[in-house]
């Protein structure tokens, strides 16, 4: 353990002596260099400003970007939300006039299904597709709402015994569940 003392002791002279040697220098430094060095400094510091400037202007312009996309693709969501009861509606009717298959309405029939026709290509054209869970699906809670659940014999629990409404997704988002029912009969 000596030696290192020794080691640190003969380095410390070291470097006082080069102190010493280089010492009377400083007083001999032009006043244009140290000037030099100032605007050395402050250029490196501007330098490093502009960098800086430069990389927030770039991370504003990507965000600024992502905020478009997001507004032009998800801008419409509550004008689709509001269309979704119209498309129960038309559904309903389509529904209704096929229970009764009555050939004085089939011209207003005809009508109601071309109208829900243009509808979906309209969604379809703007990003909104339609979940439509089967009798027998698993449930899956990302894309449904368990309306209720039941004990129904032959299913097992978590598969849709009942489907309520079609749900909804714009792009990748979540518009509106579909709403199910879901079997409760426990395993086994």
């Amino acid at each position: 353990m000596a030696e290192p003392k020794k080691d640190d002791e003969f380095l410390d002279s070291v470097e006082e002596a080069e102190a010493d040697t280089y010492a009377h220098m400083d007083a001999e430094i032009d006043p244009d260099m140290a000037e030099v060095d100032a605007l050395r400094a402050e250029r490196d510091e501007l330098r490093d400003k502009f960098m800086r400037a430069l990389a927030d202007a770039e991370n504003a312009r990507k965000r600024s970007e992502k905020d478009r996309r997001e507004a032009e693709q998800y801008g419409g969501s509550r004008l689709a939300r509001d269309l979704l009861p119209v498309y129960d509606n038309l559904n309903r009717a389509v529904a209704a006039a096929e229970a009764t298959e009555s050939a004085d309405n089939a011209a207003l029939v005809e009508g109601v299904e071309l109208t829900l026709r243009e509808l979906l290509n309209v969604f379809h054209k703007h990003g909104i597709e339609v979940i439509s869970p089967k009798v027998g699906d698993r449930f899956d809670p990302q894309l449904h709402q368990a309306m209720f659940e039941a004990p129904v014999p032959d299913t097992v629990a978590g598969d849709i015994i009942q489907v309520s409404a079609e749900g909804f997704m714009l792009y990748d988002r979540l518009l509106r569940p579909a709403q199910v029912g879901v079997s409760s009969t426990p395993a086994g």
